[in-house]
């Protein structure tokens, strides 16, 4: 069985624009299992940036994280329920920073570290022939991008066509009646 998840963020914009947080992140297993937060700003990430930019990439307006998002504690509080040793793996070095940012603000530390997904291709060592058709497939399975789900959807689908068979993995998380204020899933480890 795989514990490899996949983990990606949306932000406020690219630090090389400015000071940015993160408004989304979003997780997936490799069974096909996903799940994604809207992030609400906290108080203290009200003066940093945002571009527009970003929100045309992710289409995500700061109106909409102000009525639908949830508080930083209870977002890092559910990722570390759900990826507490766990494999967690992104593409892109910038999602330790907005982990480290959701973090703080949260004043929880992660139960878990990310990986980049260059060092499960240092370790796994694909061809470039198997490297470009699970990119293909990874294309073809996700066809929406740049919203923090479907990219770690996509991201689940090319670890999983490079070195994972599906059917051997069972879902890392499964949903659990939970009444309000309560974690809605469980880690099913």
């Amino acid at each position: 069985m795989s514990s490899l998840v996949t983990i990606d963020f949306e932000a406020s914009c690219l630090p090389r624009d400015g000071r940015s947080y993160p408004i989304e992140v979003g997780i997936a297993d490799m069974a096909g299992w996903s799940r994604a937060w809207l992030i609400r700003p906290e108080a203290e990430w009200r003066g940093w940036t945002w571009r527009a930019e970003a929100q045309a990439l992710h289409g995500i307006e700061r109106d909409q994280l102000d009525r639908e998002g949830l508080p930083a504690k209870l977002v890092m509080a559910e990722l570390n329920a759900c990826l507490a040793g766990r494999d967690v793996i992104a593409d892109h070095d910038l999602d330790r920073v907005w982990l480290a940012t959701l973090s703080e603000a949260a004043g929880i530390r992660p139960a878990f570290r990310i990986r980049h997904v260059a060092e499960l291709l240092d370790e796994w060592r694909p061809s470039a022939d198997v490297l470009e058709r699970a990119v293909e497939g990874a294309d073809r399975g996700v066809l929406r991008r740049h919203r923090a789900e479907p990219d770690a959807l996509w991201l689940a689908h090319l670890v999983g066509a490079l070195g994972v068979d599906r059917r051997a993995v069972r879902p890392a998380f499964r949903w659990a009646d939970a009444a309000p204020g309560k974690p809605a899933l469980q880690n099913a480890a």
